[in-house]
């Protein structure tokens, strides 16, 4: 909502045609689940420091996000227990991150989380259609790449 609503100030701001607000809203509410989404599996899979996410924030913080969604409703009753114990009850010990992060690989929760996110920057790539090309329009495009290729 917060993505969404910013986007949509600027046209309302400008006194620009309701269905350019309109768009520009669906950009950046799209455009804000697929950074979440992609966020989420950053997470687990963040390749150090260096994006802006410490690795296992949310495992910590006992956050059920997407990626554990998925491997909650595709791990075998161990697996369940698993999550249930270490997300629900937060009861964690030495080595549970990496059995999270292992559980994630196995199931490839992290790549169908980023599947996902592509999915909403699409949506959020279509919302564009209706401006003219140029350089606002092009840097609104790269932000969505970003967005979501941040992780890899």
């Amino acid at each position: 909502a917060l993505f969404a609503a910013a986007c949509r100030i600027g046209a309302v701001v400008a006194d620009r045609p309701a269905a350019e607000a309109d768009a520009l809203e669906r950009f950046g509410a799209n455009l804000g689940i697929a950074f979440q989404l992609t966020d989420d599996a950053l997470d687990y899979a963040a390749p150090g420091n260096d994006r802006g996410k410490n690795v296992g924030d949310d495992f910590r913080d006992g956050k059920i996000t997407l990626p554990v969604v998925l491997a909650y409703q595709r791990g075998n009753e161990s697996e369940r227990a698993f999550w249930q114990r270490t997300l629900e009850r937060m009861e964690q010990a030495p080595g549970d991150l990496e059995e999270a992060k292992s559980l994630l690989e196995r199931h490839g929760t992290i790549r169908a989380t980023v599947d996902r996110a592509r999915d909403y920057g699409a949506i959020a790539q279509e919302a564009l259609r209706g401006f003219a090309d140029g350089p606002v329009r092009q840097a609104l495009s790269e932000i969505v790449e970003y967005a979501i290729e941040r992780t890899l």
